[in-house]
């Protein structure tokens, strides 16, 4: 079984020595860009491996491409070797925020075209649950010999989002907490709003319990918001791409394939003031 998608704690404690698995921690807070090292280096999943997002897992910013811009491919495949991954290698990822920062490596994963990479369902807490190691070390450096492939999955630009505003075969779907979304409050980003003609699902909609809900309660409440479209006719936004990835990995889950990322997202979009903003919340 090679997991694409999601791992139980269970079922990666039982290959936490396997030399195939390789385990990152993803723990961050938007607001407090140390804490995730901090979090690691009080106690993190034996043999896991730490990956900053601001820096790791995000490219230098310019001011108009967003708060996480999509890193250079090159360094990103220089990071998995880094972590002694290879092609057969199975990529596990986790957080400590139902999945929230995690789902960034996994999406970045398939876009340098690797499959073998799943989210820790439940996360740090998950594996606290079940009495599994942890460390506080880090694992020695090692070499791997990943070599990317053809993406396996899309992203669009913020042109492509502005030309396809009155399409109503595309759908954006806005990942934000429903205030941000709305524009009542928005803590990170100079404008709040959202994108026009954009609908709203908070990420932590995908959870119960701190887990993904199961594939079939996915579907549905997915194919609700596609309301007859195709999977392929959505593209997730989030503030910067990354939580939007959750959704994006939800509806993987559900057997919705096919979806893009507007990797710039609202960050990005509002940087250029002549692009268009909306308010209020969706019906």
């Amino acid at each position: 079984m090679t997991p694409s998608t999601l791992v139980s704690a269970e079922e990666l404690a039982a290959h936490l020595n396997d030399p195939a698995w390789r385990i990152v921690d993803c723990r961050h807070d938007l607001r407090d860009h140390a804490f995730g090292r901090r979090e690691y280096d009080a106690g993190h999943v034996a043999g896991a491996f730490f990956a900053d997002i601001e820096h790791d897992l995000s490219g230098p910013k310019t001011g108009t491409n967003g708060r996480h811009p999509l890193p250079a491919r090159d360094k990103l495949v220089e990071l998995f070797r880094g972590w002694g991954l290879g092609n057969p290698s199975q990529l596990v990822a986790y957080d400590g925020q139902g999945g929230q920062f995690a789902v960034r490596l996994w999406w970045l994963a398939r876009w340098l075209g690797f499959s073998r990479v799943a989210v820790l369902d439940g996360g740090w807490q998950a594996w606290l649950a079940i009495g599994a190691p942890t460390s506080r070390t880090a694992p020695a450096g090692q070499q791997g010999t990943f070599a990317a492939g053809a993406p396996l999955v899309e992203y669009v630009d913020a042109a492509f989002v502005l030309d396809h505003l009155a399409d109503p075969r595309t759908l954006v779907l806005d990942a934000r907490a429903p205030e941000r979304y709305a524009g009542e409050q928005e803590p990170i980003d100079p404008v709040a709003g959202h994108i026009p003609g954009a609908i709203n699902r908070f990420w932590q909609a995908n959870l119960a319990d701190g887990k993904f809900k199961s594939p079939s309660a996915l579907r549905t409440e997915f194919e609700a918001l596609l309301a007859g479209r195709k999977p392929s006719d959505l593209i997730h936004q989030c503030g910067s791409g990354v939580t939007s990835c959750h959704n994006l990995l939800a509806m993987e889950i559900a057997g919705l394939h096919g979806t893009r990322l507007y990797a710039g997202s609202w960050s990005e979009w509002v940087a250029d003031p002549t692009r268009p903003v909306a308010v209020g919340r969706s019906a």
